[in-house]
């Protein structure tokens, strides 16, 4: 970021390298730089349309349990295997009296393509249900499992279509009918960001007219943020055709684009207004603000991509895409900021200020006089740093008191809105046949390697250890055998729902107690599996590498410091400061949405645990984006102190000069992630709580409060570095001003 007493007019000659080059051309030759933005949203947004993929939810974990025993099913059962769905009925009336449309619904459905099986709820004319069924005790709801072969979101685009087409019988005759499960995330409508964009951009159109005073220069890092999102998001459809990503990928990259995408743009367009007011012309102030501020755009964009690509350390294939989906608007924001805003300034020239709504004043040039707003709270800090610290440091600690009772989980269809299928059949199963019911258990025994003349015996001590089991309603129907009389299975129905801690507590207890137990002494082999199983198997990977990507995203944001300043100790700073800052934010999470403190304000029905990787992609993107304003406001305090050797004014000056910026910049990325709390997906709303509390925390209190009180207090120390160190260390200049 710019400092009033380094641009002058003839500050645009320095630093001509690769960046300033970069500017310069793309400044002088805007209608090429254009055309070939428009040229690429035309493509990728063409070919995203033609064969770009489909986004679904995938919590399998290869080599885990629940994935194990759903592969000896498929290899043993194939017409018991695959992705399991409900398709549930209810009507005032005993549904037996629609046999006739049932029979010819479940037919229809069998024979459609990728369907392995449809079981029909309804029994036999003239016989009696079967207790603990797919038909409830009052005959009034039922519900048809449907398997198929693979992942539904795969099939195309006409098949929820064919599904409709299938039991339209049962709609005609006026039974309702919803869907669960897969299908019902299939059938819930396409996920739409555009009322969050709305709400982020006019936020963002007060908060840069107020800051800049110019409707041209408030509309250009919307306009530029805005393309290169779509850019991205086109570019992220087509790497879904090649594999899968999660169903919030999109929406988590047009947050983390949108946000750093303004954020970007707002910082290099404060250095070339800076450098037209000094008098520059227009080209060389773009160029100069690419060299300068562009650098420690791209520094902290790497940041951000670096920190995202730390996910892949977890070994779970879905954090690590979530983390490429985000990376790659980061990616084409970063590149928006470098080429298209240059050329869109380009083509703007002095006419900046022709829109204006007040008068145009220079970056800080308000604050640094000795009556300024930002000056007067500068020098109180630096002449009582301790107590500004200590506030700091209490106010986040009292946000993080809720952290120690978090509790990850998968938050259940029973949380969604009303006005999803999958939430009406997830009440219409809990009414009928309880809570568990939409999240069933499968337990698996793999018998091959047991004698026949010992399976008998095996299969009544599995049936005993089953019968009774604390936390469930029993066991429907009785053990089985599959065709080939290798494995036995058999449903466990828990008896809470699938997001209930005890659900979780009785996946633990049959997998490595109950079934291990009673096939103890054989050769045989036991498995839990089910969506709910893959769910918990999912859970406990997450929790067990969560302190992982920890450590490996501190060190990774504790190594790019040092590299950009030399100097270990605001390295380990930046570190510590925003360890506390996250914890903060989780702590609010958990108030809201586990203690339920708010949560029925945002649209949340009921309790919801923290899903389960929720905390992980909030840490990654947290500790990226907190370096954004770690790299400018530090990169004026280590330009300040290498000229004038102040350590205490250099603080105070870095803070008069970047407050301003840093402020309007995080309000409008608070607003852009905030936004999304309107959305329906409850782990969206998470997100984005989550998100915009982060950088709330992070830019008011730690960056206003904690950042410079702790610069003030380490001095001259701040800056040391070891002399073997500094052998070791490039010679990075974060704004460019070094050079030439």
């Amino acid at each position: 970021m710019p400092s009033s007493d380094t641009a002058s007019g003839s500050a645009p000659g320095r630093g001509r390298g690769l960046l300033w080059r970069l500017g310069t051309w793309c400044a002088r030759r805007p209608v090429v730089v254009l055309v070939g933005w428009l040229l690429v949203l035309v493509g990728v947004q063409v070919a995203d349309h033609a064969v770009g993929g489909a986004y679904s939810d995938d919590f399998s974990v290869p080599g885990s349990q629940a994935q194990d025993g759903a592969d000896v099913l498929a290899a043993h059962e194939p017409a018991i295997g695959g992705t399991s769905a409900q398709v549930v009925l209810h009507d005032g009336q005993p549904l037996t009296q629609f046999q006739a449309q049932v029979d010819q619904a479940v037919t229809s459905l069998q024979h459609l393509p990728h369907v392995l099986s449809a079981q029909d709820p309804l029994p036999p004319q003239g016989q009696a249900p079967q207790p603990g069924g797919p038909l409830s005790a009052d005959g009034l709801t039922a519900y048809v499992t449907v398997r198929f072969d693979g992942v539904l979101a795969t099939f195309g685009d006409d098949y929820l279509g064919q599904v409709d087409a299938a039991v339209a019988p049962l709609r005609q005759a006026g039974v309702q009918v919803e869907y669960g499960g897969p299908l019902g995330e299939l059938a819930r409508p396409a996920p739409s960001d555009r009322v969050s964009e709305l709400i982020g951009f006019g936020v963002a159109v007060v908060v840069l007219l107020l800051g800049f005073g110019s409707v041209i220069a408030a509309g250009l890092p919307l306009v530029s943020a805005l393309l290169a999102v779509v850019a991205g998001l086109g570019l992220l459809g087509l790497l879904a055709a090649l594999t899968t990503f999660a169903t919030v990928a999109p929406t988590l990259a047009t947050m983390i684009g949108l946000g750093v995408g303004i954020d970007y743009a707002l910082f290099l367009l404060t250095r070339h207004r800076q450098n037209l007011m000094d008098g520059a012309d227009p080209v060389a102030a773009a160029g100069h603000a690419v060299a300068t501020s562009g650098r420690a755009v791209l520094i902290s964009g790497c940041t951000v991509v670096v920190a995202l690509a730390g996910l892949s350390v977890s070994g779970i294939s879905f954090m690590a895409k979530l983390g490429l989906a985000a990376g790659v608007t980061v990616v084409t924001a970063v590149c928006g900021a470098l080429t298209l805003l240059p050329a869109l300034l380009g083509v703007i020239g002095r006419r900046m200020d022709r829109f204006a709504v007040r008068t145009p004043v220079a970056e800080g040039a308000a604050d640094e006089a000795a009556n300024g707003l930002w000056h007067r709270y500068a020098r109180r800090v630096e002449h009582r740093p301790w107590r500004y610290l200590a506030a700091g440091l209490v106010t986040v600690l009292v946000l993080a008191v809720p952290l120690p009772s978090i509790r990850l989980g998968h938050i259940g269809d029973g949380a969604d809105p009303t006005s999803f299928t999958d939430r009406r059949a997830f009440d219409l199963m809990s009414a009928a046949f309880g809570p568990g019911s939409n999240g069933p258990l499968t337990a698996v025994v793999d018998q091959t390697s047991v004698p026949a003349a010992d399976r008998p015996a095996l299969a009544s001590a599995v049936q005993r250890a089953l019968t009774g089991v604390p936390g469930t309603t029993g066991t429907t129907p009785p053990l089985q055998t599959s065709s080939d009389g290798d494995v036995l299975f058999t449903t466990v129905t828990p008896a809470q729902a699938p997001q209930d801690q005890e659900t979780t507590d009785l996946v633990g207890h049959l997998s490595d107690t109950v079934l291990p137990d009673a096939v103890e002494g054989t050769a045989a082999t036991t498995y839990v599996t089910g969506t709910t199983a893959a769910q918990v198997d999912f859970l406990d990977l997450v929790a067990s590498r969560l302190l992982l990507i920890i450590a490996v995203v501190v060190a990774l944001a504790f190594l790019i410091i040092l590299l950009v300043f030399r100097a270990p100790l605001v390295a380990l700073k930046a570190a510590v400061l925003n360890l506390v800052s996250i914890a903060a934010s989780y702590g609010v999470l958990v108030a809201v949405f586990q203690w339920g403190w708010g949560g029925p304000v945002l649209g949340v029905s009921g309790k919801v645990p923290i899903e389960s990787y929720v905390p992980m992609m909030m840490f990654a993107i947290v500790f990226g984006l907190s370096m954004d304003y770690e790299v400018f406001l530090l990169s004026r305090v280590h330009e300040r102190w290498r000229r004038t050797g102040d350590s205490r004014g250099a603080v105070a000056h870095a803070l008069e000069t970047t407050a301003r910026v840093i402020g309007c910049a995080a309000l409008i990325m608070v607003s852009v992630f905030a936004a999304f709390i309107v959305s329906d997906n409850v782990v969206i709303k998470m997100m984005g709580l989550g998100l915009a509390v982060s950088v709330l925390i992070d830019a008011t209190i730690v960056r206003l409060l904690m950042v410079p009180s702790a610069m003030t207090l380490l001095g001259p120390a701040a800056w040391w570095t070891p002399r073997w160190m500094s052998r070791l260390l490039p010679d990075i200049d974060a704004e460019g001003l070094g050079n030439g």
